[in-house]
């Protein structure tokens, strides 16, 4: 990581919100593959790369209402045009939600790489931006349609500098230029200590089990006083909700796939994307995010997602905690 791209503000109608068994917030493989598109359209065109990438969100709307004022929420789906018979078409539930994000991307080149045929580096630079600008235009984020970004520098280009002091400074700067916000990273360790205790009182727990105890809602019955002394039993039942695991903003999240059958030629299956790449039937893995204020952040590092592939598993992690090896103990 030699530098940073900072896209500010970006403004995304309809994204998707749904991913697996959750629903709230994309997948965080459809910011890498965002990253990845744009990344090729830069070596296409400039022979530079793109990394990892880290996600800040600054709002979020789901499209879901509740349809008596209390209870679940349901999804607003749109009502379709009529088939060629005249008849309604089945609703596909598909969950939308518009969101505001900045995107903080590694770059693998600094700006003495820059190849925009500039007089000087700080031309360059410009050059870059506005191309990055008019290419994200282009682009999608989460299958929704970015509408804009922030008017005054919405794309930043930043080389970190190499002393400790310099660094120490440039991060505080970043961090508090991120704010109001909030930074996702991976708590996978809190799903893996969970599960360890958890075992400990009942060796048959599945993994399972832990996820959903971060990620579900839990009340159990308090008894009151005269019940405990032996009342009638027709006390008032009080409800009491079962706090998380672990405290903090923590929401299941998706992170990526596990391989669930051997890897086909294309021939062999049909209705494939493409004819040239080969296919393999996955699932989606899943684990534990945690919105967190950038401030917290201790390096820069941190910050970052990126693709991780180990046998039949093909995740996305980032470096918040200490990196774990890819076991049954970390995803679902």
């Amino acid at each position: 990581m030699k530098s940073l791209l900072i896209l500010r503000n970006i403004r995304v109608e309809n994204a998707n919100a749904i991913t697996g068994m959750t629903f709230g917030f994309p997948a965080i493989s459809n910011f890498l593959g965002f990253t990845h598109a744009l990344s090729r359209m830069l070596k296409r065109d400039h022979d530079l790369t793109l990394g990892g990438c880290a996600v800040v969100c600054h709002q979020h709307h789901v499209q879901a209402y509740q349809p008596s004022g209390w209870g679940d929420y349901v999804f607003s789906l749109t009502r379709n045009p009529l088939t060629k018979e005249a008849n309604s078409p089945a609703f596909v539930e598909e969950g939308r939600m518009h969101m505001e994000v900045t995107l903080v991307i590694e770059c693998n080149f600094t700006c003495n790489a820059l190849d925009f045929g500039a007089d000087n580096i700080e031309q360059a630079t410009y050059l870059l931006e506005l191309y990055i600008q008019k290419a994200v235009q282009r682009l999608r984020l989460a299958g929704g349609t970015i509408l804009g970004m922030r008017m005054q520098k919405p794309v930043q280009f930043a080389e970190i500098p190499e002393s400790s002091d310099d660094l120490e400074k440039f991060k505080r700067k970043l961090m508090l230029s991120l704010l109001p916000g909030f930074v996702l990273v991976d708590r996978v360790d809190l799903l893996s200590a969970h599960v360890a205790h958890l075992r400990k009182s009942n060796p048959s727990v599945e993994l399972i089990d832990a996820w959903l105890d971060f990620s579900a809602l839990k009340y159990h019955v308090a008894p009151s006083s005269q019940a405990e002394q032996g009342g009638s039993g027709n006390e008032k039942i009080v409800w009491q909700r079962i706090d998380k695991p672990a405290s903090g903003w923590l929401v299941p999240i998706s992170t990526g796939y596990k391989a669930i059958s051997p890897l086909y030629r294309n021939e062999e299956v049909a209705n494939t994307r493409d004819e040239d790449t080969p296919f393999r039937f996955v699932e989606t893995a899943y684990s534990i995010g945690q919105w967190i204020s950038p401030h917290r952040v201790d390096t820069i590092e941190q910050l970052f997602w990126r693709y991780h592939s180990e046998g039949d598993w093909y995740l996305c992690k980032n470096q918040f905690q200490i990196a774990h090896s890819i076991t049954e103990t970390d995803v679902i």
